[in-house]
């Protein structure tokens, strides 16, 4: 007699089903109140009147977010790539016999298990602290100031960013590197193929489900980007490090601009979307050609 496959236990169905109706409860009943009172002034508290597309109108006229808009751009084109770069790098490295391989282990997956925020004010102290002392004491005067103090305080942020985000981004790869076929790479050093060239040829292009995850979480991530600035530079010097996260918070919750700042939000909700589906799409063409 042929035995009965056992189906899915219940209290696996109970589990997602609480789980989806606390996600259900504490965010998307919050985001659709959210989208609708973008269509309307209220201020977070009180009386409100419907103001129809005023508020989406209104961000394209304020000089404010759009340079946050720019900066958030930059800033997430930026960090995708150094990310993914370094993190590739850092995977194929780890995956090869390197010596000091257990501590380069630590010092890229450290980050990861403080928080973002914590790493955050760690770097800010160093920055403001540290590295201008020893400017001093070795008479340089690039490290003489505070770098987020400056007009290149983005540079301080990408790369304390970049830094605790390669952890999770070079697992992934990691991940994918051990999942390749060991004959595939024999079957090419009969054919010669050694060095860039087996990386171009055989390595790349196997690596590709691990590089659309990477690079679709990644740009998500940093348009979203909002602890690192909030530790680090709060939005400054001026705004000049102001991301659209940082901006909606600043000024709906201390500006009053509640009803305004949710338009915003909403309109970030639609660009991450657009982007994230413009990346599936173009890389999964790339896999489908691979393949």
């Amino acid at each position: 007699m042929k035995k009965k496959k056992r189906g899915v236990e219940p209290i696996y169905y109970a589990g997602v089903g609480i789980m989806g109706v606390l996600f259900f409860l504490f965010h998307t009943i919050s985001f659709l109140k959210g989208v609708f009172y973008s269509f309307t002034d209220w201020k977070g508290y009180g009386d409100w009147n419907f103001v129809g597309l005023r508020n989406y109108l209104q961000i394209f006229k304020d000089t404010d977010t759009i340079s946050a808009y720019l900066f958030t751009f930059k800033f997430a084109i930026i960090c995708t790539i150094l990310v993914n770069i370094i993190s590739l790098i850092l995977a194929c490295a780890l995956n090869s016999n390197i010596r000091f391989k257990n501590f380069v282990k630590g010092v890229y997956f450290l980050p990861y298990m403080l928080g973002s925020v914590i790493v955050g004010f760690i770097f800010n102290f160093i920055f403001a602290n540290l590295i201008p002392a020893v400017g001093q004491h070795l008479g340089i005067d690039a490290l003489s100031t505070n770098l987020l103090g400056t007009t290149s305080a983005i540079w301080g942020i990408i790369f304390v960013t970049i830094w605790s985000g390669c952890a999770f981004n070079t697992l992934i790869y990691l991940s994918g590197l051990q999942s390749i076929d060991t004959d595939v790479y024999e079957a090419a050093a009969l054919d010669g193929a050694k060095g860039l060239r087996k990386f171009t040829r055989i390595t790349f292009p196997l690596l590709a489900p691990s590089f659309t995850i990477n690079m679709v979480l990644a740009a998500k991530g940093y348009l979203m980007v909002y602890d690192q600035i909030m530790a680090m530079t709060d939005g400054g010097p001026g705004i000049s490090t102001t991301s659209i996260a940082v901006l909606i918070y600043k000024k709906g919750f201390g500006g009053g601009q509640f009803s305004y700042q949710m338009a915003n939000a909403v309109v970030l909700f639609i660009v991450v979307v657009a982007v994230s589906v413009f990346q599936l799409r173009v890389l999964e063409k790339r896999e489908e050609k691979i393949g």
